[in-house]
């Protein structure tokens, strides 16, 4: 089921006025916009990211991707040598969170064809069993992989920056600050997120 942002922005201008002006100088969401990217390939790029600049991650992920002959899969990935994976700027504990999503993906123990549809939740539980994949990657996975529209990462460092920017908080959000003021924008939070990352890039 796709996301009708139209009727998304409506809501949180109804519900949150601080939402609303950040839409009128933002515009268009662009969730919509988000890749629909093969799954196995997002997540070896998303343990790739972990704790590495933009650039760096990008720069690491094509390597990565020179190695294979189309799209990543499993046996691709198993086929490969520890000495290549190295050899394209992985350190050695990410290439233990690699091999061990290729393995699970392989035996099925996470089975990426059925994550569509699985609830918010069940994806969650999912994804953090594979070794280098915690909660906020799984829900940024949630949201620009699946494009799911009632995500809110309570941990992410933008959404907290941007919630005590806009909403002029002295202090920093808690997560469960952050809960009660996403508590109006449901059931389109990831609709929110965007916004409030984007308000942070003006």
């Amino acid at each position: 089921m796709t996301t009708d942002y139209a009727r998304a922005r409506r809501h949180l201008a109804r519900r949150d006025p601080v939402l609303r002006d950040l839409m009128r100088v933002h515009g268009k969401c662009g969730l919509a916009d988000a890749q629909n990217a093969e799954p196995f390939g997002a997540l070896m790029k998303a343990i790739v990211s972990q704790q590495l600049s933009t650039k760096a991650a990008h720069t690491i992920y094509g390597r990565l991707m020179s190695l294979f002959d189309g799209p990543p899969t499993p046996r691709a990935l198993a086929a490969l040598t520890d000495g290549q994976l190295r050899g394209v700027g992985l350190s050695g504990q990410k290439l233990r969170y690699m091999r061990d999503l290729g393995a699970r993906v392989h035996d099925g123990s996470l089975p990426l064809h059925a994550l569509d549809a699985m609830t918010d939740d069940e994806v969650i539980a999912a994804l953090t069993q594979v070794k280098g994949i915690g909660r906020w990657t799984a829900e940024m996975f949630l949201m620009f992989r699946l494009h799911r529209p009632d995500v809110l990462p309570v941990d992410d460092l933008g959404i907290v920056k941007a919630v005590q920017k806009a909403y002029g908080l002295r202090k920093t959000p808690s997560p469960d600050r952050l809960n009660r003021i996403g508590e109006s924008w449901r059931p389109y939070r990831s609709v929110a997120c965007w916004y409030l990352w984007r308000s942070l890039n003006a």
